[in-house]
């Protein structure tokens, strides 16, 4: 049985998790910097105050499964959306807006990198971080704000998509040269472990183009409780195992997503497994705040500072060139550039590999509490330029400046 402690402090979890999750929605903010701030607040590094110690959350075994999982089904989630045939169907429009986006950011994030005294392998870190959008942040705000149906959020998910790929990849790669000991390696070794995580790339590829007959058979039952059963089985079996070859878990459950995504069960296990994601996930990103030191993420107040300013206007560039790119007209390319303005739950899994003990950066602690700080603060930002795009479009493009901003009235993706 579990300790009473053990169980007292899950249920401390959960009750902060509602309390945070319940602040953040009534004030029509994202949930994950409510609970990244919910984590530093109950967690082992919170200052004493007054001489009482309030700490209520120590990182615990159990935390660390379920943040675990929270990864898994996040990623999981996130490809079984993810849809080849109309990614396809509009690959140079697509790949238009989404290089831009790749090359402006990614590119800014290496160059700040190593201006702010980052090794190599660390501004490569830094700039996955600062180049990723976060889907959850991004498709949660379309839909309330109601842009779903307009233009602009074809091209917005176009561009999250494609950044999806493109961090599939890049967190196989960087996991395989951080874990053989990145620019201190050897050849041989440095050349095993990408060649390895590439190996296991492929076969996950494989089965998400070939392997739909097979996940048939697997999810053929009338039960849901066994289709939830099965599909949890596979979703942290092959997480499991992808990390026990040194690939990351995440990279594993996004491709493990597209071939479920293939089957005539998608939308059954995007019913049947919603509630389980937002769950772990809710539990992932309060443990990023459990781990989180305030002190050390004042400390990087100036280099903080700095990722805001200058990452916040390179997205809004690419983001405006990317809706041009994708046809759309000044007004609705300000949109996207808005739109893409958020960064989230890609960046702190970036961020959780940064710390992993087979890792191992000389500087990932400070890496880590730069990317909580980052997203706590571009998280809002994202959502609060959304909210109030009209007064920026009217100030960018003028009240007549190329197109409707409501439903219809732009013609130029057509």
């Amino acid at each position: 049985m579990a300790a009473p402690d053990l169980l007292l402090q899950a249920g401390v979890v959960f009750v902060v998790l509602a309390l945070g999750g319940g602040l953040a929605s009534r004030f029509g903010q994202s949930v994950i910097p409510a609970y990244l701030i919910a984590g530093v607040l109950v967690g082992p590094n919170v200052p004493t105050l007054f001489g009482f110690d309030f700490v209520l959350v120590e990182s615990r075994e159990f935390v660390d499964l379920l943040a675990e999982l929270g990864i898994v089904f996040l990623l999981f989630f996130i490809g079984l959306e993810f849809n080849l045939e109309r990614l396809a169907a509009a690959r140079d429009r697509v790949l238009g807006a989404g290089t831009v986006d790749l090359v402006v950011n990614g590119g800014v994030g290496l160059v700040l990198g190593i201006v702010l005294g980052f090794s190599a392998i660390e501004a490569l870190f830094l700039a996955g971080i600062v180049y990723i959008s976060s889907s959850a942040i991004i498709t949660k705000t379309l839909i309330d704000l109601g842009w779903i149906a307009d233009p602009e959020s074809e091209a917005i998910l176009g561009v999250l998509v494609f950044e999806d790929v493109v961090v599939a990849v890049y967190l196989a790669v960087v996991a395989a040269i951080a874990t053989s000991g990145g620019a201190g390696a050897g050849t041989t070794d440095l050349v095993i472990s990408v060649g390895r995580a590439f190996a296991v790339l492929v076969a996950l590829v494989l089965l998400a183009a070939y392997g739909t007959p097979l996940l048939e058979r697997l999810l053929d039952t009338r039960s849901d409780e066994q289709l939830l059963i099965r599909v949890v089985a596979a979703a942290a079996g092959v997480g499991g195992l992808a990390l026990a070859l040194g690939v990351s878990e995440a990279v594993a459950a996004f491709f493990l997503g597209a071939a479920f995504g293939g089957t005539s069960h998608a939308h059954r296990i995007e019913r049947v497994i919603t509630s389980e994601r937002d769950l772990y996930a809710a539990v992932f990103f309060l443990s990023i705040g459990l781990e989180t030191d305030p002190a050390l993420v004042a400390g990087v107040a100036g280099p903080l500072a700095l990722l805001v300013l200058v990452t916040t206007a390179s997205k809004l560039a690419s983001g405006y060139w990317g809706g041009r790119a994708y046809g759309l007209s000044e007004r609705r390319s300000v949109r996207v550039a808005v739109g893409l303005v958020a960064r989230g739950e890609f960046s702190l899994v970036i961020a959780a590999l940064a710390t992993r003990p087979d890792v191992a950066l000389p500087q990932g602690e400070t890496i880590a509490a730069l990317a909580v700080g980052y997203v706590l603060v571009m998280g809002l930002l994202g959502t609060v330029l959304m909210r109030y795009s009209g007064v920026i479009e009217r100030r960018v493009v003028g009240s007549d400046g190329g197109g409707s901003g409501g439903v219809g009235g732009d013609t130029a993706v057509e």
